[in-house]
């Protein structure tokens, strides 16, 4: 199935596909964007919404538990051991999904992703790796149904995975089982091949990126060789205002909250960190059976002064001004201090989470004013507020 074409225009857009089905004006009542409502939709998928008095539920949501988590023997040419697409692969090789709707690499750019209508169990292959940009891969679940497949599992990022649980009920599917991959900042894939120039002077000879909860990206050459950057001595402050778009910056859902199960990295520590959501989340890491290997997740650190120093960065962006330099000297001796000291584990996915939270905030109130008070879910404003950012007038929903 080939998608061509450009995607009527919408402000705040990723491009998830609904705007290229037969009705685009679902838009208005499907996306994350416009006036999104998680209670009710953590409710719907979940049966209940998110407690605060639960341990961690705030920041990430309704979860039956947590794990730590790799494949004993890693698949090859998978961005960590292959968790996700093996989930895939087993789904259709126990026939309880017809199709995989996923993403895979485009045939002339391994960067960019390409919505996938995955039939056979050989096919989630293709889709292992990471890719960057967006892609309409909802657009593909019309001719997915129309083709006769009406047990469907999805792969996707939090504002694919939120539209597909707003129309759920409207596909006439007989089981849909969604396994989500948290998301911070997207780009376009053009932009992200500027960022790889700036990372190397060989840029087309990578092939491996990844922003590890060590501090550090990976990156993997076609020669075989690695190098690591550590996060300070990324070249963030080179790429332009708009290379993370208004969107991205402005996402409330890091964690995907409206997943069966959520397939990460940031509480891994060096592992996938997964978390169950509901009892389909619970039938799809069973699926992996033996073969994975799981443990406790843990927690080290202290965030409160990590995030403190990251929101008062975000409020010079996005009031128009200069980022705090770090001086170059300084650098080296940081990137030494933060994988050893710094919040590992669920203290780093917790850390990130209220990052995101307030992110959204600042670049809201100065963007879009308007949208805060429909698109600033309740516990966001919660996060945010041990550091210092409350709700002005007319921000929040009395």
């Amino acid at each position: 199935m080939t998608l061509t074409g450009e995607a009527p225009h919408r402000d705040l857009c990723t491009d998830c596909g609904i705007s290229r089905t037969d009705d685009p004006k679902r838009c208005g009542r499907a996306c994350q964007f416009i006036a999104p409502d998680y209670p009710a939709m953590e409710t719907r998928v979940h049966g209940r919404a998110r407690d605060a008095s639960k341990p961690d539920e705030l920041h990430f949501g309704p979860f039956k538990r947590m794990v730590r988590a790799r494949m004993k023997v890693s698949r090859d040419g998978a961005q960590w051991t292959g968790i996700t697409t093996t989930i895939g692969e087993r789904l259709l090789c126990e026939g309880m999904v017809d199709a995989v709707l996923c993403m895979g690499p485009d045939p002339e750019d391994s960067w960019r992703p390409r919505p996938m209508l995955v039939t056979s169990p050989d096919g989630m292959a293709e889709a292992r790796g990471m890719r960057m940009g967006y892609a309409p891969l909802l657009a593909l679940l019309e001719p997915a149904v129309a083709a006769g497949h009406k047990r469907i599992a999805v792969i996707g990022i939090p504002c694919q995975v939120y539209a597909l649980r707003a129309l759920e009920a409207e596909l006439g599917l007989e089981r849909l089982y969604v396994i989500g991959t948290p998301c911070s900042d997207n780009t376009t894939t053009e932009a992200f091949h500027q960022f790889l120039e700036l990372l190397s002077e060989t840029p087309d000879e990578i092939t491996y990126l990844e922003f590890r909860a060590d501090y550090v990206v990976e990156l993997r050459f076609k020669d075989g060789s690695e190098r690591l950057i550590p996060f300070l001595q990324l070249p963030i402050s080179d790429l332009p205002p708009d290379f993370f778009p208004l969107t991205c910056r402005t996402c409330v859902d890091y964690t995907n909250v409206l997943a069966d199960i959520t397939v990460g990295y940031m509480g891994g520590e060096g592992d996938q960190w997964l978390l169950v959501r509901n009892e389909r989340g619970e039938e799809l890491l069973g699926l992996l059976g033996d073969d994975v290997a799981l443990s406790g997740p843990g927690s080290k650190g202290k965030r409160a002064s990590a995030v403190k120093g990251f929101v008062e960065n975000t409020k010079l962006a996005a009031g128009g001004l200069p980022l705090r330099r770090m001086p170059d000297w300084l650098r080296p001796i940081v990137s030494w201090i933060q994988p050893r000291f710094g919040p590992r584990g669920l203290e780093f996915a917790r850390a990130r989470v209220e990052m995101k939270a307030a992110e959204s905030i600042l670049h809201l109130r100065r963007q879009e004013p308007r949208r805060m008070k429909h698109m600033v879910p309740d516990h966001v404003w919660e996060l945010a507020a041990p550091y210092g950012l409350e709700p002005e007038e007319g921000e929040r929903t009395d």
